[in-house]
């Protein structure tokens, strides 16, 4: 009996021992599993440093000097918020949806863990995730890694591992993160669709505001469209997007976050979009930041990646001497690696003004959509290979069609595949569907690429540039109408010949050697002697006074060759050219007698650059674009200031001023006075190329200088008579309109009221009609040249 007793109580423990390690084993292999998982044993786990600077790629953002943000650099357009950037709305409306009880559990939620099992287990029923916002968070910052296990783990065994490296990141998250904190980056992270990434991102994107400003149904529209972007896209699926935002709405009732008669009001409302895909060819000073695009991520200059060497020269001397210029690579972050405009968040802060660059960009626009393009499109219709001029051969047209072809994108690209040219060009003979740039929006159309070539030829182009003249600040920058279709920038990337704005650094050379305005010259040809040869430069301008001794600055301000020829005879080539070189051009000048007529080809940059020394009393500043970058956190990297240097004496700016007010008052700029009606102090000079290529004016008051160049986008495109060809029709206006919209503005504190300070001393009597009364200056108002 008591054997057999002494069995039982054996088998007894035997049996217990067995219920014990049922129960134990699995709790023992999930000990084991964790912390394996812990340790990083079952593929990649987050270290704390991970947690504490988490990977993203964070957009860099470019903004106004007044505060206003103009565009972003991104590989994933992402913005950081910080919570208390935060409407109510969008947190209450993610509590409610996608967990309630976030403040209640500390990574994983067991409530949502035994709902999921009994519904989706036992009851076979489809129950959601049960993921909690921290584990979504810990998704999103870690994603689920590819780690392959040994000894033929299933898919599902797989799986579950995966979800338990989760939990494991949730509960490290909680514990470094406060639950604001989590919240706010999970926001900050997640994907919205339509190339949004965070919150910021959103509700720019789908509201075009920020997201302290979201409504209810907004905040939940976004919170819905989280469960699938695309499936729930209130653009592609805006039916399914209002089903699933009154889910959320339900959701926010249900939690009392709203009343039903909110609920009821608000889920009946329809979706208001004010939609705007953030990408780069949208949002202002497009061409601006492209170019700072180019000039932040500049590599440092290698002469084999170089065609020109006055190019590699030129950037080789923006390296050294412009801070600016490849700040990317000659920067680094505390890691010791580069910074990245694309992934580091920067905060770049600009010269630009917000106010002023949308006056720019209007201007622009006005005059080129609603003007000057119209009467182009009428005359070059007549035109035998329109929209090219009837002065280039069938041969000049079709080598220029043909070089258009070969450095398009789409020719490049068929090119790098390996397809035969000949090939290529029956592709581009084709027609094929494409969507094409009309002053009245886009249309989708059907033509040939070549066809497409030639439509866009028929565009004239054009680009403005503002700066301040004491500062070096550039205010305004516009390099075409439409970034998208015209992506050449002629502001800095185009050169283009100056024609008459040229001929001020010849009349500065005279000034600076004690030349005055009223200082007279004969208005009769001149004639230099050239290799052996006589050249005579053909005279521009009235003939009026044509073998008559007239001033200086009647002579500039009616454009007369005859006068800036006489000037040239006093001085040399290199003299002028040294005198443009201390002016910011830096462009390559020859040394030759015709560079006072503007041969040379130069950029708007340059050209407005230049002009700001004269209103800045003879010290020229090097135009600044970019003030100061920050990191992601607001701290400050890199403070910038523009270059200065004495260009001309004081005394010398202030006679050029009265030169070029001249200009405006009785030359060739003077419609300033009569259609638009300016009453301020105001300088200015007109540009008109051979064959009126080209159309240029560059204006001037105390507190803003401006230029605009326009014409085609090859040389042999363009007017072909002086009334629409000149620089007073094709530039002169969106200078103008730019100004009109300026003064009109009070909070920019530039006013009509402001004058050119003469500098101390200055004792030089400028009234010509004073000096000389017995010989009048005429004024010529029925030219307009």
């Amino acid at each position: 009996m008591q054997k057999e007793k002494q069995i039982w109580v054996k088998k007894q423990r035997k049996y217990l021992l067995g219920l014990w390690s049922l129960f134990l084993l699995p709790l023992v292999l999930l000990i084991v599993l964790f912390s394996l998982i812990f340790m990083g044993r079952m593929g990649f786990m987050p270290t704390f440093e991970d947690l504490e600077n988490p990977q993203n790629n964070l957009s860099s953002q470019v903004f106004s000097d007044d505060g206003k943000l103009l565009g972003n650099y991104y590989l994933q357009n992402r913005t950081y918020v910080e919570f208390e950037e935060l409407s109510d709305n969008i947190v209450n409306a993610l509590l409610a949806t996608e967990d309630i009880r976030f403040h209640n559990h500390a990574g994983i939620d067991a409530r949502g863990l035994a709902r999921v099992f009994v519904k989706s287990i036992i009851m076979q029923q489809r129950a959601g995730g049960g993921s909690t916002i921290t584990q979504q968070l810990a998704k999103n910052l870690f994603p689920r890694d590819t780690t392959s296990y040994r000894f033929g783990i299933s898919r599902n065994i797989n799986l579950g591992i995966t979800k338990f490296k989760e939990w494991v990141t949730a509960v490290k998250l909680e514990r470094n993160y406060t639950k604001d904190e989590i919240i706010v980056m999970y926001l900050n992270t997640v994907d919205f669709g339509s190339h949004s990434y965070g919150v910021k991102a959103a509700s720019r994107t789908f509201f075009n505001t920020t997201p302290d400003s979201l409504k209810i149904e907004e905040a939940a529209l976004l919170v819905g469209v989280l469960r699938a972007p695309t499936w729930y896209s209130p653009v592609r699926n805006p039916d399914r997007a209002v089903s699933r935002r009154n889910i959320v709405l339900s959701q926010l009732n249900r939690y009392d976050f709203i009343s039903d008669h909110e609920y009821d009001s608000i889920s009946a409302m329809p979706l208001d979009l004010d939609y705007l895909v953030q990408d780069h060819n949208i949002g202002p000073a497009r061409h601006f930041r492209e170019y700072l695009r180019g000039v932040l991520t500049a590599r440092e200059p290698n002469r084999q990646n170089y065609l020109l060497y006055e190019r590699y020269q030129a950037d080789s001397t923006e390296w050294v001497d412009n801070p600016v210029y490849g700040w990317c690579n000659k920067n680094f972050k505390p890691d010791g690696s580069n910074y990245n405009l694309y992934r580091d968040g920067l905060r770049i802060h600009t010269s630009l003004d917000s106010r002023m660059q949308k006056y720019a960009e209007e201007a622009l626009n006005e005059h080129l959509g609603t003007d000057l393009q119209k009467d182009f499109d009428r005359i070059h219709k007549t035109y035998r290979n329109s929209p090219f001029s009837n002065d280039l051969s069938e041969q000049q047209v079709a080598l220029n069609m043909d070089r258009s072809m070969r450095r398009s994108d789409r020719y490049r690209n068929h090119s790098w595949s390996g397809m035969s040219h000949d090939s290529i060009v029956k592709v581009f003979n084709t027609p094929a569907p494409m969507r094409v740039f009309s002053w009245e929006g886009e249309i989708d159309t059907i033509m040939t690429p070549v066809d497409s070539i030639r439509y866009y030829k028929g565009f004239l182009r054009s680009g403005f540039m503002a700066m301040d003249p004491s500062k070096g600040l550039v205010r305004a920058y516009v390099g075409g109408p439409d970034f998208k279709h015209f992506k050449f920038d002629p502001v800095k990337q185009g050169k283009n010949q100056a024609g008459s704005v040229f001929k001020p650094f010849l009349y500065t050379l005279a000034m600076q050697e004690g030349f005055s305005p009223c200082d007279m010259a004969p208005n009769v040809p001149q004639s230099f002697e050239v290799n052996d040869s006589i050249w005579t430069p053909k005279n521009a301008g009235p003939t009026d006074y044509d073998g008559r001794m007239v001033t200086l600055k009647w002579g500039l301000s009616n454009s007369v060759n005859n006068i800036s020829a006489w000037l040239m005879k006093q001085f040399n080539p290199p003299a002028v050219i040294e005198i443009a070189r201390k002016m910011g051009i830096e462009s390559n000048m020859e040394e030759v007698l015709s560079i006072f007529l503007g041969i040379a080809d130069v950029s708007l940059y340059e050209m407005v650059g230049a002009f700001s020394t004269y209103a800045n009393q003879g010290v020229y500043n090097v135009p600044l674009m970019v003030t100061r970058i920050e990191d992601r956190h607001g701290n400050l990297l890199a403070e910038f200031s523009p270059r200065s240097e004495e260009a001309i004496s004081a005394e010398a700016a202030y006679l050029m001023v009265n030169l070029l007010e001249a200009v405006v008052n009785e030359g060739t700029g003077r419609r300033l006075r009569g259609k638009y009606q300016f009453k301020a102090p105001m300088g200015g000079k007109t540009g008109t190329t051979q064959g009126f290529s080209d159309g240029w004016f560059i204006g001037l008051v105390p507190q803003l200088v401006g230029g605009a160049w326009t014409g085609g986008e090859d040389r042999g495109i363009r007017f072909n008579n002086i009334f629409h060809g000149q620089g007073a029709n094709m530039a002169l206006p969106v200078w103008a309109l730019f100004m009109q919209k300026v003064y009109a503005d009070e909070t920019l504190g530039i006013t009509q009221e402001e004058k050119f300070e003469a500098p101390p001393g200055f004792n030089i009597d400028m009234d010509c009609d004073r000096v000389f009364q017995s010989a009048p200056v005429r004024r010529y108002d029925s030219f307009n040249y």
